[in-house]
């Protein structure tokens, strides 16, 4: 009996082990299921970001080596042809990781908002384009982005070397929260025509030979012709009916940043305690615009601008001579039928020209950081893009796109998006004159411009000098005040 017992304890413990091995393997194996059905769901799991940034990165390792699929979430926003751009990128790296796919929502209306009620609601996807200002900071601040500078330590192919200045955007110094897919730049463009039958020498695409601003306005009265045919400079000039303006004047913040960088101004003090918009250096840049329109009468003022087309129209039917306006402008220039070029933008006193760019954001969440680091480095990648590129709308995210020939002459030569002047104008003057989107590093930014936008409507407006509209702001502004990303 004593055997026989023994030998049914040793079956039961057999049996007992492999009852355990089989549970085990069904835990794992519904575990697994259970995550793969959560991610092509769009990733639902984004309620779960109270979990360490190193157990997510241990999930993803995990999956990534033993080739279990894998479904990622990106959003994004973009005309058809950047949705195009995207999903080129979104093929490469599904085509070079087999167990990756990616569930791709475009966005098209209302971003920030569908965005924000998806974080709300514990849904983040994966990987999103964001914008800075308006999302991208205020999620920052709750925590809710992986820091990419962790990622570009140890990456042997992308680093903040590879990449051209201004488009990655940090929450604080160390802490990168985005990178843009490319660089967007200011120029001026002009209607070589128009100079042509002036007389008048074009701007110079090289920065070190740009105009000087009184050249500038030189040249834009020269170009501004009332309906009798006279100039700016002429006695009897008519400033109320304009048939050709020398110069547009968009007057958002995006443009006008330029020329206050340029005046050697700033939004914020060095320290990031002060604001900057009401001092010198920053009112004289923004009263010059100012005077374009209602001293010298060369730019639109806000209601004639009403009826003044976009860039491309505008120079193509001579409303315009010259424009300000960003690099992504060559897109609709390249498709019209007109002779276009750019110049250096003129300088206050020293060359400048800000860089603007959204982002892609990895979310904290998301249960694979690195394949959605692969899928970020994907989407800026100048190939997927080079569509983008060539057409005019986007320019090159990596260094190596501006310095290597052969890699330049991709996207720059012989192509109706890149006229003779493009090389100083744009290239040089990224690489050498750039200055960050204030957007990147001034805190609060939304709020601060809230208060200073009214006053600066009056400047404009001519029935205030930029002194008197900011100074009457300027407390009020001050109380937003909130530092700058870029200094601890």
């Amino acid at each position: 009996m004593s055997s026989n017992r023994g030998k049914l304890v040793s079956l039961l413990l057999v049996l007992i082990l492999a009852v355990t091995a089989v549970l085990t393997g069904c835990t794992k194996s519904d575990a697994g299921s259970n995550n793969g059905a959560a991610q092509a769901n769009g990733g639902s799991n984004g309620g779960n970001s109270g979990g360490g940034a190193g157990e997510d990165a241990g999930a993803g390792s995990a999956n990534a080596g033993s080739g279990e699929p894998i479904t990622l979430r990106l959003t994004a926003w973009g005309s058809p042809d950047e949705i195009a751009a995207y999903k080129v990128a979104i093929a490469r790296i599904e085509k070079a990781k087999p167990n990756i796919k990616v569930d791709f929502q475009a966005i098209s209306a209302d971003y920030d908002t569908k965005l924000t009620t998806m974080v709300a609601g514990n849904d983040e996807p994966d990987v999103a384009m964001m914008e800075s200002a308006t999302i991208a900071f205020p999620l920052a601040e709750q925590g809710k982005f992986l820091n990419l500078q962790d990622y570009m330590d140890k990456d042997t192919e992308l680093n903040m070397d590879a990449l051209v200045p201004n488009i990655t955007y940090s929450a604080e110094p160390g802490n990168v929260i985005g990178i843009g897919p490319g660089p967007e730049t200011f120029v001026l463009y002009y209607n070589e025509d128009v100079f042509k039958d002036a007389g008048i020498e074009p701007p110079p695409a090289d920065p070190s030979e740009a105009w000087t601003w009184d050249q500038f306005v030189d040249v834009a009265k020269r170009l501004t012709i009332d309906n009798k045919g006279r100039n700016a400079t002429e006695t009897g000039f008519d400033p109320k009916n304009i048939k050709q303006f020398g110069i547009n004047l968009p007057t958002w913040w995006g443009l006008y940043s330029n020329f206050i960088y340029s005046n050697g101004g700033d939004f914020l003090s060095a320290d990031g305690k002060t604001l900057g918009l009401n001092q010198p250096e920053a009112v004289e840049a923004l009263q010059k615009l100012a005077d374009l329109i209602n001293v010298y009468h060369v730019a639109p003022s806000p209601l004639q601008a009403k009826n003044i087309p976009g860039t491309n129209v505008a120079l193509q039917t001579k409303k315009v001579a010259m424009a300000f306006d960003g690099q992504w402008a060559t897109t609709g220039l390249a498709q019209s039928k007109f002779n276009y070029n750019v110049g250096a933008l003129p300088v206050m006193k020293e060359p400048v020209t800000t860089v603007v760019a959204g982002m892609f954001s990895i979310f904290k969440s998301t249960k694979h950081p690195e394949e959605s680091w692969e899928l970020l480095k994907a989407l800026i990648d100048p190939d997927a893009s080079l569509d983008m590129l060539t057409a005019g709308t986007w320019m090159p995210s990596h260094k190596d796109w501006y310095t290597d020939a052969d890699k330049l002459n991709k996207w720059t030569q012989n192509l109706p998006s890149r006229p003779s002047g493009y090389k100083g104008a744009v290239i040089d003057m990224l690489l050498s004159h750039s200055h960050a989107t204030p957007t990147a590093y001034v805190k609060n930014f939304n709020k601060i411009m809230d208060v200073i936008n009214p006053a600066l409507d009056k400047v404009w407006l001519g029935k205030q000098s930029a002194k008197d509209a900011l100074d009457a702001v300027a407390a009020k502004a001050q109380e937003q005040v909130q530092g700058r990303r870029d200094v601890k």
